[in-house]
């Protein structure tokens, strides 16, 4: 194993990494690592910040508030912005992905308005809480899984909440259209006021503060808050301006190996095989790869299966793989209209492809053994893969 291994990113892979080898952790934010899936859970009050920190590194030294702002590949040392250099051995690029900032009429420059949010820092959410009380008129912009956590946690704690998703029904990444209607019946009881197929399109603010959103039929939204979950792109700066090879994420191999051997990528940041994960699963599967693989292991990465699931007060729900079947897919559903409960799996020849469940998560274990294992379901009917034990 290298003596020196250098990781730039805090957040979940770069933690992980951490966890695992002794390694010199640079962060660019203040706080110590931790789990941002619960950032949602904090905003409601369910948890303190102190509750989601990230275990401690093995031993090696952690950098908080430090900016890396340039690699030196020639020399391998990273540069930072307090006019520090910090050498490696091996450069591990964990910069996770940035906010997707939608083209609004209101924002522009540097800066967000006032009472405009991005959720997606632990800073977001501190400055999200002291600012939101019962009443506050909040505008949710996205139905993704960020948007609808946003929601849920801003009805908890008072607010009254309007989401506007662009998309014909919420999380459309993950769930089949009937899914998604037993989810906004939900937020709607929970008191989000829900839109489907709205685009915003413009803030309007005053002295640099958010008062309302404009849609693009020209109604207008009161808002004392707007919280923009429209999104993630990787952070690929620092690899561009490298010379790293680059295409939506920084393109990694088998060994998670950028196009520099010395330099690897993981988490949000990393491209593998074509394809962005965006996903802590992901993150945390890419992170124990590469320990091994600087440990001497001789694991390959081959991608990764990663399961979506939400909890909401009285619902859970779970979503893997394509819940939205193809021509000559095999599909099986259950709904208990009563219980608001939905399960649904497809399966395509003798594999398991996806499933969605609300509800009653009873099955979700062996569906998710089955769907990560990818091998030839046994022969049964397929109504036993959506019993409690998955017919196994």
């Amino acid at each position: 194993m290298s003596s020196r291994i250098v990781v730039v990113g805090g957040g979940t892979a770069g933690a992980r990494l951490a966890e695992r080898l002794p390694v010199t952790l640079l962060g660019e934010e203040p706080h110590a690592p931790y789990n941002r899936v619960l950032l949602a859970d904090v905003l409601a009050g369910r948890y303190g910040p102190e509750v989601i920190a990230l275990p401690s590194p093995r031993g090696g030294p952690v950098r908080r508030g430090t900016r890396v702002t340039a690699i030196d590949r020639a020399a391998r040392v990273v540069r930072c912005a307090d006019g520090t250099a910090v050498a490696y051995d091996r450069l591990v690029l964990a910069t996770g992905s940035n906010p997707v900032l939608p083209p609004l009429r209101g924002l522009g420059g540097d800066r967000l308005p006032s009472g405009v949010y991005a959720f997606r820092t632990l800073d977001d959410c501190l400055a999200l809480d002291a600012r939101v009380r019962p009443g506050v008129r909040a505008v949710v912009i996205g139905g993704g899984l960020l948007g609808v956590s946003a929601a849920r946690a801003l009805a908890a704690r008072g607010a009254e909440v309007m989401l506007a998703q662009q998309g014909e029904h919420l999380m459309e990444r993950q769930l089949d259209a009937h899914a998604s209607g037993l989810l906004r019946r939900h937020l709607v009881e929970l008191g989000v006021e829900v839109h489907t197929e709205c685009r915003v399109r413009g803030l309007r603010c005053e002295d640099g503060a958010v008062r309302a959103a404009e849609l693009a039929d020209g109604f207008v939204l009161d808002a004392d808050v707007v919280v923009l979950a429209c999104g993630v792109r990787p952070r690929t700066g620092l690899a561009l301006a490298a010379g790293l090879d680059v295409r939506r994420g920084i393109v990694v191999d088998d060994r998670l190996r950028t196009s520099d051997p010395r330099i690897h990528a993981i988490g949000d940041c990393a491209e593998h095989a074509g394809r962005l994960y965006g996903l802590a699963g992901a993150a945390l599967e890419q992170a124990d790869v590469l320990a091994d693989l600087l440990s001497g292991g001789t694991t390959a990465y081959r991608g990764t299966r990663a399961l979506t699931r939400l909890s909401m007060d009285a619902l859970e729900l779970a979503a893997f793989g394509e819940a939205t079947e193809r021509p000559g897919d095999d599909t099986v559903r259950l709904t208990d209209a009563t219980r608001s409960a939905y399960r649904k799996v497809v399966v395509r020849g003798d594999r398991l492809v996806g499933g969605v469940l609300l509800g009653d998560l009873g099955a979700v274990g062996a569906l998710a053994r089955a769907w990560e294992g990818d091998e030839a379901l046994p022969h049964a009917p397929l109504l036993h893969l959506l019993t409690h034990d998955g017919g196994f």
